[in-house]
């Protein structure tokens, strides 16, 4: 691990090197490529999907398809359009003694990345870290190992053929002693961002000993306010829950004001297309019985609640006021992406400033958290953590800065 973990920063160096054309021409290769190579890459995901169960949540994360890779082509295109996030001048001042003191943003230099059963993931980030001048160690999880290295090679034979060390894109064994000796890779790797499951997210928290972005779980809620339009409400529940049900931003939990519990059913309708679950509580239920499928409708238990679903399940928690919605979301979220649907601009207004989430949406589903939606190209995650990055990370998020000092021959007294 230790000669690899050398070589990748030797990379990283030569990252540097290269002009933002050079840069931009490559990924515009990479995006070739992967249309080119499509049977390739579906053949060996197919040997990763034959593996798993597809009931499991992780299986359409883990599929791909023509349509998928077409996709990930235009996100990698898309990146080389974006402005380089480096070199620019954030700061410049001159002493009084004529230093000149710049801050110019930079790459990190190697940033490891932990992810599971999504081999988009790969190319995503291999596009952004190249983009942004630094080198990629990636480690994915067994499930997908088939997935990843067939993508990985497709990027290495492009690097190949246009002089750039291969290195700069590295995949490790997907074994657990790789993943211990990545977050211990001190000196070689500055940045490691795990992608995936609470419980990844915290392994890696508890037991890196180099520096950690926390891209959490996504528990998300949709409060719909005693003002909230009915219409617009039912289009915003079901796509949060039902646009793809596997991806941290969708909708785990209604919370309803009690006095729309008449509206519920109604609110609920488009679900019953996707065969939702609902857990509902007492009063959710009272309202739905009847009027929802009743294989498809439970007893919410405490459970039901503050748990990421990602599957076609739903919980309904009802509220009495605007502040008991604002104390439940407060308790159960995760600080990833929340929504509240009001016509009353003073309710939405103070649900921007209360609510404690890396994104907060007004009358729209969480189901826009996502980098290529906020026009960031490509995401490399979204952080729940509120240091140096939160939200969709992409470009600027993965650099750094220095300070740079020109001088005359100035020496200090």
């Amino acid at each position: 691990m230790k000669e690899i973990f050398e070589r990748v920063q030797k990379a990283s160096r030569e990252l540097s090197l290269l002009s933002e054309e050079k840069v931009n021409a490559i990924l515009n290769a990479i995006a070739d490529a992967a249309i080119a190579k499509m049977d390739f890459i579906l053949a060996e995901n197919a040997k990763d999907q034959d593996r798993m169960d597809p009931s499991n949540p992780m299986f359409d994360r883990l599929k791909l398809t023509a349509e998928r890779i077409q996709g990930i082509a235009n996100d990698t295109r898309h990146v080389a359009t974006l402005p380089s996030p480096l070199g620019k001048v954030l700061k410049e001042y001159t002493l009084p003694n004529g230093l000149n003191i710049s801050r110019i943003s930079v790459p990190f230099g190697v940033i490891g990345i932990i992810y599971e059963a999504r081999p988009n993931v790969t190319i995503d980030v291999a596009s952004l870290c190249l983009k942004s001048g630094n080198a990629c160690v990636l480690k994915g999880g067994k499930d997908a190992d088939c997935s990843n290295r067939a993508i990985v090679s497709v990027i290495q034979e492009v690097l190949k053929a246009n002089g750039v060390n291969p290195d700069a894109v590295t995949l490790l064994p997907a074994t657990h002693d790789a993943t211990a000796e990545m977050l211990h890779a001190n000196g070689y790797i500055d940045l490691v961002i795990p992608r995936g499951s609470s419980r990844l997210i915290n392994f890696v928290r508890e037991n890196a000993t180099i520096p950690v972005i926390e891209t959490g779980a996504g528990i998300c809620h949709c409060y719909f306010d005693e003002y909230g339009d009915l219409q617009k409400g039912a289009a915003i529940v079901n796509n949060a829950k039902t646009r793809r049900v596997s991806v941290c931003n969708a909708l785990d939990c209604l919370v309803l004001h009690g006095s729309r519990l008449v509206d519920l059913p109604a609110l609920c309708e488009p679900l019953q297309k996707s065969n939702v679950l609902i857990y509902a509580d007492e009063p959710a239920y009272a309202a739905l019985f009847g009027n929802y499928p009743a294989d498809l409708l439970k007893p919410a238990t405490p459970e039901s609640f503050g748990t990421e679903f990602l599957s076609y399940t739903m919980a309904i928690k009802t509220v009495s006021t605007f502040d008991e919605a604002l104390e439940y979301i407060y308790k159960n979220s995760s600080k990833h992406s929340e929504s509240i649907v009001t016509e009353d601009a003073l309710h939405a207004d103070a649900f921007i400033k209360q609510v404690d989430a890396a994104c907060v949406y007004t009358n729209a589903p969480t189901s826009f958290t996502d980098g290529a939606q906020f026009g960031l190209g490509a995401e490399i995650g979204i952080s729940t953590q509120k240091l140096h990055a939160r939200g969709p990370m992409a470009l600027e998020e993965i650099t750094t800065y220095k300070w740079v000092i020109r001088g005359n021959g100035q020496t200090r007294k």
